[in-house]
């Protein structure tokens, strides 16, 4: 069972899919008292107060933690260090900060540039969770029920501030995992920031042919499935790929090595060759399937 947590102040900073989930899901499980919001648009954060996501609307950050307990940082990585330097000098002692985003070593790097003494009780976290919907209108209690939340603490991480970041998602009803930051983001380049990077990538290779519009109007399920996540935040997944560069271009060249594979064995007219890359494709992913139905 998940420790018990009492927020008396929680701010939100980005109240989107992932912060506005967060702050829902602990309200559902009554671990919070108050909610307040912080965003880049009153309409936004019009949306969370109607929805009963947070209690406050603040346009400004460093007025809304000053009497935080708990604060969250919900926006794109790539406005990270421009947020810490802004709450830092307004943040109480006590208050323990956390993250969403979907990069840790550079998040990690700001925190430790801009946060100052408040950056041991600072814990960087990565909810694997979301949908290709974003803005408070996505937010949903049960976003995180289930799903793994990884935490990437730094030895100067003060215990306290690890107990209560745990005991927050897992309020939320996420499995909380630990993992190193550079191996989590070598892997997330892999399995996450690479396909996301695939699926503009189609889209946008398929609107550039003649009759476009004809194109798509004929596709059916296997495109719409190929490319879901492509419907995802731009200025979310720019900031990603910019963040996580280099694991991101060694992913991108074994993808690109594996294409040229196919090409050459479609090219050449090698079907034993292509049967034989499908039916290892195929019974890779039977395995991956499995594995998690277990």
């Amino acid at each position: 069972m998940p420790a018990k947590l009492k927020i008396g102040k929680l701010v939100v900073i980005g109240v989107g899919l992932i912060g506005g989930s967060f702050a829902l899901a602990l309200k559902k499980a009554r671990a919070v008292k108050q909610v307040t919001g912080v965003g880049r648009t009153r309409r936004n954060l019009a949306v969370a107060r109607r929805l009963g996501i947070i209690d406050e609307a603040l346009a400004d950050a460093a007025r809304a933690v000053e009497e935080a307990d708990f604060v969250l940082l919900g926006t794109p990585v790539g406005q990270m260090a421009e947020v810490m330097a802004s709450i830092a000098p307004h943040l109480p002692a006590h208050a323990v900060i956390t993250d969403g985003g979907s990069t840790k070593q550079d998040v990690i790097a700001c925190a430790r540039r801009f946060l100052g003494s408040h950056f041991a009780r600072f814990v960087p976290a990565h909810p694997i969770a979301g949908t290709e919907r974003s803005g408070a209108a996505a937010a949903q209690a049960d976003l995180y029920r289930d799903r793994t939340v990884i935490l990437t603490p730094q030895p100067e991480t003060t215990a306290r501030a690890g107990r209560t970041v745990r005991a927050a998602w897992q309020q939320c009803g996420a499995r909380v995992i630990e993992l190193d930051a550079k191996e989590h983001d070598e892997m997330f380049a892999a399995v996450s920031h690479l396909p996301h990077v695939v699926a503009f990538a189609l889209v946008n290779a398929l609107a550039q042919r003649p009759g476009a519009r004809k194109l798509f109007g004929f596709s059916g399920a296997g495109l719409r499935d190929t490319v879901r996540i492509a419907g995802s935040s731009p200025e979310m997944w720019r900031d990603i790929c910019l963040a996580n560069r280099a694991a991101l271009l060694d992913a991108l060249e074994g993808y690109e090595a594996e294409i040229e594979r196919v090409r050459a064995a479609i090219e050449s007219g090698d079907g034993a060759a292509l049967g034989k890359m499908f039916e290892q494709a195929r019974a890779v992913r039977s395995e991956w399937l499995l594995g998690k139905q277990r």
